[in-house]
Order: structure tokens, then C-alpha cells, then sequence
């Protein structure tokens, strides 16, 4: 089955760096946010052309440690029961993770001949080709969940097709409005909104947790400060209630409780 890969000229907000091996001579340097445009947006198993075949074993995933997108698909592959088909690779610092730095070079390097522009992560890799499929962190969740159901295990629950565009819609709400750079009214009143949805369901989207669960947790715990929640009750409870399960990690700062 052919499989292709097609980089683009778009930009991310996806963290990014300009690493580089030894053997490229350059000395690499710490994960950062990057406007540039190295998007590639290769899938699996959809297109005309088949794109990558679905098999357990096959990928790989780059995460940065300090990214709330890597956060995401961290959390998403932990949910869908994929942990031990598909491998991950942690980048910290390079003078920590000099091996991993160097592997997610040769990775954009089999992808572009010659390429020397920044190693976005999270990056989604195929290890039988050693080529980067996407670094596009919507891609990579949509694809994560398509795989969940080629190894044996049930489909994934985590975006059923009933609720997908509710889904998108919320992630644009708090790509857009929930975040420590939002204009500070404008993300008030969607905390406000989205305490209020709480009230009468346990998730973001009903009785059963969902992708939207996992991007509203991850944003809600990047929005700064404990205390940023302490007006909005719910949302405070939710943080701290999805924390317990073993698929969130655990906060760094304690949600505070009311006053």
C-alpha cells in the first residue's frame, strides 16, 4: 500500500526547536514555541493513497514535557489502551535527552532530504520507514484514535462521530479563549460558560468522557496560577477529579478549595 508524505506551509503553535545532531554539527537547543512553517500532515490509513497502514508496533511519538499539546496526546494514548503498541520518546532538555534529540533529527531528515528547519513536537513517526508522518497535533489525536481499533481492542469512545464536531468546537473555544495570552474578558466569560455547562453533567460533553475532556483539563491546568479557578467551582472540582484518574497526571500546584 503506497504511503505518503506531504509537507506543508502552514504554521503551528505546536512547541518546536531548532535541534540538530552532532553529525549535522550544529549544537541543539531547548524545545520552543516556533511560528515557522514545517507542518506535515501525512495521516493514517485514510486518503486515496492509503496513507499509513494501521499496525500495533508501527509508530512512534516525540512529546515535550513541557507542552500542553503533548500533554494532550499523552494523556489520549494512556485512555485508549495504546501505550504498549505505540512507543514514545520524551524530549527534555538536550543536554538531557541528547539520544532523543538526535533520533527526532534523523527522523525529519529521511522525511525532507537535507532539512534543517526546527523539529516540531509532538511529531508522529513511522518506524518502518523512520519518517515523520505529521507533527500536527489534531491529526495525530484523530489518527491515535482511529488506531485504537486495529489491535484486538474495542473502537475508541474517546471521539464518538456523534460528538465530533462538538468536540472541534470546544478545542477552537479553548484554543482561542483559554489560554494565559487571552484577553482577559474574553476568557472569563468562557470559564464562566463552560462552569455553568458542569452543572448538570460530569464531563464537558455529557455522562462519558471524551476527547473534549482531555483538552479542557489540559487547558484548564495551563492557565497559570492555582487559584485562576477559585471563582469557578465546578471547573475547580473537575480539574481536581479528573487529576485522580490514572491517565491525568498529577497537578504540580494543588487546586485550591473554596473559600
Amino acid at each position: 500500500m503506497p504511503e505518503t508524505t506531504s509537507p506543508s506551509s502552514s504554521t503551528d503553535n505546536s512547541n518546536a526547536g531548532n535541534q540538530s545532531s552532532s553529525a549535522s554539527g550544529h549544537r541543539p537547543s531547548a524545545a520552543v514555541p516556533s511560528p515557522l512553517p514545517h507542518l506535515f500532515h501525512s495521516r493514517i490509513g485514510v486518503g486515496l493513497a492509503g496513507g499509513f497502514y494501521p499496525a500495533p508496533h508501527r509508530y512512534e511519538l516525540f512529546l515535550s514535557g513541557s507542552c500542553p499539546r503533548s500533554l494532550r496526546i499523552s494523556i489520549s494514548l494512556d485512555l485508549l489502551g495504546l501505550k504498549d503498541s505505540v512507543a514514545t520518546t520524551l524530549l527534555a532538555h538536550p543536554a538531557e535527552t541528547p539520544d532523543a534529540f538526535a533520533s527526532l533529527r534523523r527522523a525529519y531528515e529521511a522525511t525532507v532530504h537535507h532539512y534543517d528547519g526546527p523539529l516540531k513536537a509532538p511529531a508522529l513517526r513511522d518506524r518502518w520507514s523512520g519518517r515523520i508522518i505529521s507533527n500536527h497535533t489534531p491529526d495525530i489525536l484523530r489518527d491515535l484514535a482511529g488506531l485504537s481499533g486495529h489491535d484486538g481492542a474495542c473502537p475508541s469512545a474517546l471521539r464518538p462521530p456523534t460528538l465530533a464536531a462538538d468536540i472541534d468546537a470546544l478545542c477552537d473555544l479553548l484554543d482561542r479563549d483559554v489560554t494565559p495570552v487571552a484577553e482577559s474578558s474574553r476568557r472569563s466569560a468562557a470559564l464562566e460558560l463552560l462552569d455553568r455547562r458542569l452543572a448538570g453533567q460530569p464531563y464537558a460533553l455529557g455522562e462519558a468522557l471524551t476527547a473534549a475532556d482531555v483538552d479542557l483539563w489540559v487547558a484548564l491546568v495551563h492557565l497559570g496560577p492555582a487559584d485562576t479557578l477559585s471563582s469557578h467551582p465546578r471547573l475547580r472540582d473537575y480539574v481536581r477529579r479528573l487529576g485522580n484518574h490514572p491517565a491525568f497526571p498529577a497537578r504540580t500546584d494543588p487546586v485550591p478549595d473554596a473559600a
